[in-house]
């Protein structure tokens, strides 16, 4: 009898360890003999349905622990029931620890049928399922009700915590990720740190995603939990007002402003105000004053620089953004951001201080090969790498980079992974090195410094702050600034990439950045794709003897004196028509505010016509085929608007100005070949765009040499560009090589 147990031990010893080695042939064989031996000792009867499950037999799996069960008396069930749960939730938890998550996930399935109300268990696998990337289908779990039931007892508040920040951090996007986190936050022992977790989860969907409904949600989820909380207030009036829910925007803009306890979440809520006062398009009157009040805060805020201490100041970083917008005074505008962006930048190397240190160091003692014989590694960064103005005019140089002296890596700030953005893909295929990242200035800086970076190059300026961010630590040994914006006056950036039009000669006074003069254009592109057109006159109402002008601009570009000046042409050319576009924002406010100006010009405003926006960029560049004369703005000018123009051939009156927001369309025309509506003043504005309006000869002579200017001009010669810009790369590289 003995030696009969010391058999059926070894038996049961060998059982196991074929099961954990995973010989689940053998171990079947050996948990049926024991069972035939020993069919009392219900162990077995689990061990050997849990090796029918490991290896893909389900149907017999369930039948041996239900024999296992029929085997038992009734009153022993529910410890039996126990038992192997207790069994199966041991295997899921070693499998979890293997990162063998698929096979885990389908033990406690089996478990949930064992015991549908185990709160732990359906969170494993709410857990697994975002792992395995499944939908884990919370109405079937009947995790909800639960939640919402008496289980402080029996629930893990911690794994509880783990499953959701995990969800927020992996999918946001999914429905079922909100409804889960309001219900669970009541069971979350410190809620208030998920805040930071649920607004990343509402600047990922909210930014990357454009999903503003449900970025609204979250942020509201968040305020809910930190009612007074800035950079919430922030991030929620943003989402309001690009959702074109503008009254909300600005009232959440004036919470920010009034809970301000200090002076930069004071900056920021009035610079809130002023964004969703300038993007309705036509509340500028309302918007003049908080300007000067903005002003002032920033003027405040650089002489109280010594008194800030550790005060975090870097997300003013775009606090100047709207200046251009305003006014055309360029040194006054660039001092101004030259001194917020220089303490905006100080301010964040203190609160990263290793880090920034690290960087500062490996510059001080480059690594690298001081050769021009290896290819330069040259990094974009840029949130714009999509279906964006810089996205469609940053591929020209990416087309025709060569490969062979430049490796080309693309920074993706803001990357979004559910975006099925075309553009966003061409990027990725264009690139030696893809990287997508996300809202992280550290992150992206510490990515771009590992890749060993030559030189930075900057699409975002002070566009989005964790660009911003990025830049300020100096990860690469030569940072430049292009195309997107103009320069953002950051210490840590060496060069602003202009030409001989787009700067005035006395811009080195007052710019912080070298600038870089390419010979002849700072952008030049091949063409555009143009699809068919969707709109004629007679759909308008306009006749077709009628001279018709155009402009396409976001609201914050329609400067009212440029309006009246746009007025008073038309006043002055009969039979002559205004199609307004661009209005993704509050068209009745910008209808009250282009015809109350057109009424004070003594212009009927049956002559206004308010287009709404169209499917695709190709079918709005055909439909600029309505167009006689396109109308640009000022103190801001076009910029892609205006190269589309310029390419369909039509006739531009541009008002040149001082700053580089003011000379885009000068420096494009004259790289057209074209100085026909190029003014230098507000009468003259008025005085060509009346003349073109009158002269069909004139505007016949400009498309004609528009037409023949894509042969021959600078403009369209992007490949020519692109080893303009690789002559100055190198140029750069060689004047650091020299310095170090």
């Amino acid at each position: 009898m003995q030696a009969e147990n010391i058999s059926l031990a070894v038996h049961k010893q060998q059982a196991f360890q074929y099961f954990n080695q995973g010989d689940y042939t053998k171990a079947i064989e050996l948990y049926q003999q024991l069972i035939a031996v020993e069919p009392e000792v219900k162990s077995s009867y689990w061990y050997l349905g849990l090796a029918f499950l490991l290896q893909g037999e389900e149907a017999e799996a369930q039948t041996t622990w239900m024999l296992g069960m029929l085997a038992g008396e009734t009153a022993q069930l529910e410890q039996e029931t126990r038992e192997l749960a207790e069994i199966l939730q041991c295997e899921a938890q070693r499998r979890e620890s293997l990162t063998d998550y698929k096979i885990a996930w389908v033990i406690r399935q089996h478990l949930r049928e064992i015991n549908s109300s185990e709160i732990n268990n359906l969170l494993n696998i709410i857990q697994l399922s975002i792992q395995l990337r499944l939908d884990p289908n919370l109405t079937d779990l009947g995790i909800l009700p639960l939640l919402q039931s008496d289980i402080e007892e029996r629930l893990n508040s911690s794994l509880l915590e783990q499953v959701l920040q995990n969800a927020l951090n992996t999918c946001p996007l999914e429905p079922w990720v909100l409804e889960f986190a309001k219900i669970s936050l009541a069971h979350i022992c410190h809620p208030r740190k998920l805040v930071d977790a649920l607004m990343l989860a509402a600047t990922e969907v909210g930014y990357a995603a454009s999903q503003l409904d449900l970025a609204i949600d979250y942020a509201k989820l968040c305020l809910h939990l930190a009612p007074q909380n800035a950079e919430v207030l922030s991030h929620l009036a943003t989402f309001y007002q690009n959702a074109a829910l503008f009254d909300q925007g600005i009232a959440t803009a004036q919470l920010l402003y009034a809970n301000a306890k200090t002076l930069p979440d004071q900056i920021q809520g009035n610079f809130m105000i002023l964004r969703g006062l300038l993007v309705t398009g036509g509340r500028w009157l309302e918007a003049v004053p908080v300007f000067q009040i903005h002003e002032t805060l920033l003027q405040v805020l650089v002489e109280r620089q010594p008194a800030l201490g550790r005060t975090r100041i870097s997300r003013l970083f775009n606090s100047t953004f709207y200046f251009p917008y305003l006014r055309d005074d360029a040194r006054a505008n660039r001092i101004t951001q030259n001194q917020v962006l220089q303490l905006c930048q100080s301010n964040f190397q203190q609160y990263v201080s290793d880090q920034a240190e690290r960087y500062h160091h490996s510059l001080a003692f480059p690594g690298k090969q001081n050769s021009l014989t290896r290819p330069l590694r040259i990094g974009y960064l840029s949130y714009c790498f999509r279906k964006h103005s810089v996205g469609w005019l940053a591929r020209w140089l990416f087309k025709y980079h060569n490969r062979e002296q430049f490796q080309i890596y693309t920074y993706f700030a803001n990357y979004c992974s559910h975006s099925n953005d075309y553009l966003q893909a061409w990027y990725v295929e264009h690139s030696d090195v893809a990287r997508k990242l996300r809202r992280d200035g550290l992150e992206i800086a510490e990515q771009i410094y590992q890749d060993d970076i030559d030189i930075l190059v900057d699409l975002d300026s002070i566009t989005l702050d964790i660009s911003c961010e990025a830049l300020a630590l100096k990860p690469a040994p030569i940072q430049v600034t292009w195309l997107g914006w103009d320069a953002s006056g950051l210490p840590g950036v060496d060069y602003f990439i202009a030409d001989p039009y787009v700067l005035p000669e006395t811009a080195p006074e007052y710019y912080s950045e070298t600038i870089w003069r390419l010979p002849e254009t700072y952008i030049a592109v091949d063409g555009f794709e143009v699809g068919v057109p969707t709109l004629r006159r007679e759909d308008l109402g306009i006749p077709n003897e009628a001279i018709v002008y155009f402009s396409s601009q976001v609201g914050y570009k329609r400067h009212p004196n440029t309006v009246r000046l746009q007025m008073r042409i038309l006043q002055e050319v009969p039979n002559s028509y205004f199609l307004i576009k661009g209005i993704k924002t509050d068209l009745q406010s910008v209808k009250q505010f282009f015809e109350q100006i057109a009424q004070e010009e003594g212009v009927s405003c049956d002559r206004l016509c308010f287009l709404q926006q169209v499917p695709s960029e190709s079918i709005h560049r055909a439909n600029l085929g309505v167009a006689d004369i396109v109308l640009d703005t000022y103190p801001y000018n076009g910029a892609t608007t205006t190269l589309e123009t310029l390419w369909m051939c039509i006739p531009l009156v541009t008002r040149v100005g001082q700053q580089f927001a003011a000379r885009n369309s000068y420096t494009m025309m004259m790289n057209a070949g074209i100085t026909e509506g190029i003014a230098w003043t507000d009468e003259e504005y008025v005085e060509w765009g009346v003349r073109l309006g009158k002269d069909e000869a004139l505007r016949q002579q400009i498309a004609w040499k528009l037409r023949q200017s894509k042969q021959t001009a600078p403009l369209w010669n992007a490949k020519q560009f692109t080893r303009e810009m690789e002559k100055a790369y190198q140029q750069m590289w060689q004047r650091y090589i020299d310095a170090s």
